[in-house]
């Protein structure tokens, strides 16, 4: 059984994880597709690519999507939903994930930029105009700023 997940395909998922299905209100194991997610974990972790991994699988899916599943804390059980995989498996995929974003350097991780301030010492034209249009007004005082004074 091939499961397609691309993009247009995500309706279907709604918010339900996939490998989950709704029953009586309940979420049960939808079992073909639990197959489908150990299987993703066990590919790669015995080092496939995120996108490979999945297509052995049968998930046919865009790698952001698997990483996404490959972080789907659901998995391994909570207060709703039963576990598919143990907690190991997940650990050991998202530290892979983490090791493999390290070694490509692709952790995107966002670095704190150093406060900036704005000016508040500026030399500027004397004002000769007055518009209504308090737009019009403000663009004309900024133009009249002639530069930054220390």
């Amino acid at each position: 059984m091939r499961i397609n997940l691309k993009r247009k395909d995500l309706t279907i998922m709604g918010h339900t994880p996939y490998g989950y299905k709704i029953e009586n209100g309940k979420a049960v194991i939808d079992e073909p597709a639990a197959i489908q997610i150990r299987n993703l974990y066990t590919n790669y972790l015995n080092g496939m690519a995120l996108v490979a991994a999945a297509k052995a699988s049968g998930i046919d899916t865009y790698h952001g999507t698997v990483k996404r599943l490959l972080q789907n804390r659901h998995y391994i059980g909570d207060d709703f939903y039963p576990a598919i995989i143990d907690i190991t498996t997940y650990q050991k995929a998202n530290a892979e994930i983490n090791a493999r974003a390290t070694t490509m350097g692709r952790l995107n991780k966002a670095t704190a930029l150093p406060a900036k301030t704005a000016p508040i010492k500026f030399a500027m034209e004397k004002m000769t105009n007055h518009f209504p249009d308090p737009f019009n007004q403000a663009e004309y005082l900024y133009s009249l700023i002639e530069s930054e004074a220390i």
